[in-house]
């Protein structure tokens, strides 16, 4: 069918290439980008000696020459961002350049602030429209898969929906005493950022964790949940018509906050510069390099995630409630492509809407989240690679 150019080479991006290779006949070619090669290198040793063809190279993704050089060597049919968002608009600009489609899992995101916001990407609109190529913005969980959720009951089960929570539950266990699931840096830099939901057409802010509710999951019990933002929302507000509330709970234990709130305390989750033996270094990234790699929990950690969205509105003139949501097991992941469930939870909605670009099943020139498009072929895809998707009407409801 074609190819595609995957640029990163951590967990992420590690289950969506070995996705992409369970994927043959649809990904045929593969190259593995990264600013360390090595890791690309080893990746493809494991990977080597199926259908698909793997090729690895060594890229700065924040140089937009450097990414043009490799787009236009490999002639890829998509490029699948799986880099840091602070790398979204160079990604963008290099694809622009070469008129190439591009998929991303994760908002663009200044280096220097915490802002969740997709404006700086939607800016982006026209000039993809102009070329003939998609850029397909969220292509993960949440966002992603939350959007798809959203967009499948838009079309099936309600004519209005009023009331969206998206609620992301981890019911995992790695042992340590503190650690993320995914990138540290962009993982504190969301929960210690001010929360906010959207109702009735206005931001409502909230003070970081203020807002915590109990909610009883299907599979793994009852968790701790509290409001955050999370930048789906801004989407969902503008694509979800008639929509009057839209709010994201995610879990977190204890153990985790009280860790956190040291940290916050002491200076060490701050993003801005201090001078120490006479050079600049930001608290937040030297704390990412002494916490585990994320990419180093799989074969530890065990548990369950169930992400997904509780919808309430009105078909046929009655109030309807329905709950569509994933579960996913630790050590199964790790056991199918050796990383964790929150790793695979995102990497598995990045190949699938790859695929959903390169056989033209979703086609349409622009830059696009991911409820814009058709969610059938994407929800029938997550029952097939491996995020089966469950239904309940009339659910608890979080207050």
């Amino acid at each position: 069918m074609g190819k595609a150019l995957i640029i990163g080479c951590g967990g992420v991006a590690s289950v969506a290439i070995h996705k992409c290779c369970q994927n043959s006949e649809v990904f045929e070619e593969i190259m593995i980008a990264s600013r360390t090669k090595s890791k690309c290198d080893a990746l493809k040793e494991k990977l080597d000696g199926g259908k698909t063809k793997i090729y690895t190279a060594r890229v700065d993704a924040d140089n937009v020459d450097e990414l043009i050089a490799l787009i236009d060597g490999f002639k890829p049919d998509v490029v699948l961002n799986l880099a840091l968002p602070y790398q979204d608009l160079t990604i963008m600009d290099a694809c622009l350049a070469t008129g190439t489609n591009y998929l991303d899992t994760a908002n663009y995101e200044p280096p220097d602030t915490a802002k969740f916001e997709y404006k700086w990407q939607w800016a982006y609109r026209d000039r993809f429209k102009k070329a003939g190529i998609t850029a397909l913005l969220g292509s993960g969980f949440d966002p992603g898969v939350t959007g798809v959720f959203s967009a499948y009951a838009q079309k099936h089960l309600f004519d209005e929906i009023h009331e969206i929570d998206i609620l992301d539950a981890n019911a995992g266990d790695h042992g340590y005493p503190f650690a993320t699931n995914f990138n540290p840096e962009i993982n504190i830099r969301e929960v210690t950022a001010k929360g906010s939901y959207w109702e009735n057409g206005k931001w409502i802010e909230t003070e970081p964790m203020e807002i915590k509710r109990v909610y009883n999951f299907p599979e793994i019990g009852e968790k701790d949940i509290y409001l955050l933002h999370h930048e789906e929302l801004e989407s969902l507000a503008l694509n979800i018509k008639g929509v009057r509330r839209i709010r994201f709970f995610m879990t977190f234990g204890q153990s985790y906050l009280t860790h956190l709130k040291c940290l916050e305390n002491v200076g060490m989750t701050s993003i801005e510069p201090i001078m120490f033996e006479g050079r600049p270094v930001v608290p937040l990234q030297f704390l990412k390099a002494v916490l585990p790699d994320p990419a180093t929990l799989g074969p530890r950690t065990r548990g369950k995630t169930n992400i997904g969205c509780i919808f309430k509105g009105i078909k046929d003139g009655k109030p309807r409630t329905h709950y569509i949501y994933n579960v996913c097991d630790h050590q199964e992941c790790y056991r199918e492509v050796g990383s964790q469930a929150i790793s695979y939870t995102t990497g598995v909605p990045a190949m699938i809407g790859a695929m959903m670009l390169m056989t033209k099943t979703w086609d349409k020139p622009g830059v696009y989240n991911i409820e814009e498009f058709d969610p059938d072929p994407f929800m029938d895809a997550l029952n097939k690679w491996g995020l089966p998707w469950q239904q309940i009407e009339n659910p608890e409801l979080v207050d």
